[in-house]
Order: structure tokens, then sequence, then C-alpha cells
């Protein structure tokens, strides 16, 4: 790293500080701080719907897979785009007619009020483990670059993020995630592939020199896709920060259709980072840590000013996804836990303050938890785990099946967590089994519970039927 390549890193993180304070003069209520007023056209929409669910473990982790098993490093972040193409396609028309704010406050309308709380309290460790993830991340990369230590660079990361998102919740974090599209856009498709590529003589003489293994589409293997499908493709359709972007949309045409777009730009990265990763498996076919690849191929065959820019679009990765992260657990806290048990008919200065106080807390233990274990990958397929096995058929039951009665929903939640952590204890933290047997017993627990102890006037019904239809079905039953 030369000089150059410290000040530009340096000014950028001066540019998202002023971003945040720029964002927060928008914050003017509850709704603006935690879902921007809900008034996002497409390409703000579609800019920090992209930020967010491409963090930095997209971009270490698929070089990282590129290097390792080829173009079949695509799987990762291909399922994350499959994610948000379902949530576009299926599931958010429903969605942004209910006017809800978390994914948790949806589950207490269909099911019972427990339903809340509980879904809540998952939603939000998951989300706060991504936050987590992500501050490790950024602390990784400042570390090796401007040579502080492995804290300072975590509490000056970390603390940056939290900074800008405080000041301005959503306001803040969609002005940075802007900048940051922008950021990473350019330094991966248009500086890193090319540069990549142009080290190798060319894409032929890639593909000419590579080992077949590395062509296969297959090659990391049927089951590791299919975890990845379980863990992030599913686990888009009910993650907080996910749909806490989808409500910022003006329209629900918006949503939809910057969803589906959002999803093939995921698809264009994955084949991005898998090929930055196998054109360093000729360039450094010695390297003996692959988590590394990105950083060591960008100091390799980047020059001076160029390499401060490229390593400043994947701390955008990071900050984005930390940001939404630590935004979407302080809302589910705030709205989920604080107003309902604890602030009364609060007015819209109160909840922006509790949110402001709840994102900070947030913030504290993310960075804490981030200098003190500093590997929580395993952590986070915990966290995926959970909140699929558990909250994803319950979900899908709320819109698709109308005699689900309010008490089935919050035991399936229950009965699957406790599933799906007992699986993880018995088959170990990387088993992809327990996410199988989590969904499982949450259908046979929302249907058998529905279809034995329902009385005909527990019949519930689709969020979209009017209310005619309602009380019509009710009098038939």
């Amino acid at each position: 790293m030369q000089a150059l390549d410290t000040v530009i890193i340096l000014l950028y993180f001066s540019v998202l500080i002023g971003a945040g304070i720029i964002g927060s003069t928008k914050a003017k209520t509850s709704e603006d701080y935690t879902l921007a007023g809900r008034n996002l056209g497409m390409f703000m929409y579609l800019g920090c719907l992209s930020a967010v669910i491409l963090g930095g473990a997209a971009t270490i982790g698929t070089s990282k897979l590129g290097y390792q098993f080829g173009i079949s490093g695509i799987w990762f972040v291909s399922m994350i785009g499959l994610g948000i193409i379902l949530l576009g396609t299926i599931f958010i028309k429903r969605i942004d007619s209910l006017k809800v704010t978390t994914i948790s406050e949806l589950l207490g309308k269909r099911y019972k009020s427990e339903t809340r709380l509980l879904s809540a309290i998952v939603a939000a460790i998951y989300t706060l483990m991504i936050a987590v993830t992500q501050v490790i991340g950024m602390g990784t990369i400042i570390n090796v670059l401007l040579g502080w230590s492995i804290t300072t660079s975590m509490l000056v990361g970390g603390g940056i993020v939290l900074f800008y998102t405080i000041l301005g919740g959503m306001w803040s974090v969609t002005v940075t995630d802007i900048i940051q599209f922008v950021v990473m856009t350019v330094g991966i498709f248009f500086i890193m592939v090319p540069m990549s590529l142009s080290k190798v003589d060319g894409l032929g003489n890639l593909l000419s020199k590579l080992p077949q293994s590395h062509l296969d589409f297959t090659g990391i293997g049927y089951q590791q896709i299919f975890q990845y499908f379980l863990l992030f493709a599913l686990g888009m359709v009910v993650s907080q920060d996910i749909w806490q972007r989808v409500f910022t949309a003006k329209s629900s045409k918006i949503a939809r259709n910057g969803s589906i777009f959002a999803g093939v730009y995921s698809f264009a990265y994955a084949i991005a980072g898998s090929i930055i990763g196998m054109c360093a498996f000729l360039v450094l076919p010695s390297l003996d840590n692959p988590q590394n690849t990105f950083a060591e191929m960008a100091l390799t065959i980047l020059p001076t000013g160029i390499l401060g820019l490229v390593l400043a679009s994947v701390c955008s990765a990071l900050m984005s996804t930390a940001s939404g992260s630590l935004l979407a657990s302080s809302t589910l806290i705030t709205n989920d836990i604080l107003k309902q048990y604890f602030l009364k008919n609060p007015s819209d200065k109160q909840l922006i303050r509790a949110s402001r106080i709840t994102t900070f807390l947030i913030g504290l233990i993310a960075i804490t938890f981030s200098i003190w274990i500093q590997d929580v990958l395993v952590a986070l397929d915990v966290a995926y785990a959970i909140l699929s096995g558990a909250i994803f058929i319950p979900l899908v039951m709320t819109f698709f099946w109308k005699r689900a009665t309010p008490s089935s929903g919050f035991y399936a939640i229950l009965i699957s967590t406790i599933v799906v952590l007992a699986g993880l204890f018995f088959e170990g933290l990387t088993a992809t089994n327990p996410i199988l047997y989590g969904m499982s017993a949450g259908l046979i627990s929302i249907v058998g519970i529905s279809l034995f102890t329902a009385s005909p006037s527990e019949f519930d019904t689709p969020f979209d039927e009017d209310e005619e239809d309602v009380e019509e079905e009710r009098k038939q039953a």
C-alpha cells in the first residue's frame, strides 16, 4: 500500500460520514428513520438492495470459492440472487399491501401476539450476527492495508458505520448505499475483472490453462449447492434487512422489478468474483490462505491509486451490509419488543429516540462481539439455519394456507427452532439436515395443530382477501 492508496481509502470514509450527515436531515419521522419514508425510486431502490445483499462475504467469499473450485464458485452468491428474485416475484405484492415494518409484525398479525415476540428475537439475533461478520471483515481489511491493530481497525470500521446509521437511519443508509453500490460496481466489473483477465493473457488462455475440474459448474458438489439454496435462497425470503429495503420502495412495481434486477445483478457479481478467483489460481498458485484471494490479487495486479479505489469497494460491500443489518436488528427490537411491551402510544420523536438508542447499543454489541470472537462464519451459518428452518414455513403458510390457526404459527416457530438447534448439536454446526428437520417440524406442527385443535371461528384467511370475503367464509364455517 502506498500513501496515495491510504489517502483514497480515508477520503472515502470521510465521504461516507458526510453522506450520513446529509441523510440525517431527511429523517423527520419514525417511518423516515426505519423505511426512508417508503419513497425510493427504481435506481435508489436497486442500488440499496444490491448493496445490502452483496456484502464482504459475497466479494471475498466468491473469489475464494473461484480459486478453490473454479466456475462452480458462483453458487454461493447466485443463491442469494435467486432468493431476491423469489421474494420479488412471489411475495412482494402480498407484503406491500400490508404496510408493516417488520417480518415479525406480519407474523404477529397472522398468528398470536407471542409469535411476533418470538420471531423478532430469532430475526434480531440473525441480523446482529450478520453485522458482526461484516465488522470483522472491515477490521481484517483495514488491519492488512493500513497496518493498524485488528482491534483498532474494527473500532474504526464499525464506528463509522454505527455513526451514520444512528444519525439518519434508513435515509443515511440509503445515501451511503448508493455511493457504495457505484464504487462496488466500478471496482469489480470495470477494474478487477478486466485487469485480472489481462494478467492471465485473456479469457481464452485462462480457460485453456485451468484444470478441467475448475470448468465444471457442479464441481463444488451437489450437497454444497443444495445447502446454499437452503441457507441463502430461502434465507433471503425471510430476512428482515432485505424486507426493510423492500418496504422503502415507492410502489410495489418498483419493489418487484428492482428485486428482479438486483437478483440478475447478483448472478453477474457471482460470475465476476469467480473469474477473479480463477485468475488468481494461475497468478498466485501457491497462495497459503484462499480467504485472502481477493486482497492478494488486488495487491499483485493493481497500480497505485487504483488499488485504493478497489479496496474501498470491498469496504463498501462490507459497510453497506453492516449498516443495513444494524438498522434491521434495531427496528425489530424497537418495533416488535419495545413498542409492544414498554412504550405505550409513543410519539414519533420518542420512537426515533428509542431507535437511535437501540441502534447504538446493538452497534456496541456487534463491535464487542467482533473484537472478542474474530471469526463468526460458523455462527452465521447457524443464524441462517435457524432463520430458514424456523421462519420460512410459517411465513409461506401465512399467505397460502388460510386454515392456519393463531396458535399454530407460534408453536411451529418454537418447535422448529428447538429442532434446528438440536440437529446442529448432534450433526454439527455446518450440517444441512437440521434445516430440513426444522422445516418439516414446522410444516407438521402448523398443519397438525390447525386441523386438530381449530374451531370454525378460528379459520383465518390470507391477507389479500377483502373483509366481505372473510365475513362470508366465517358465516359458512
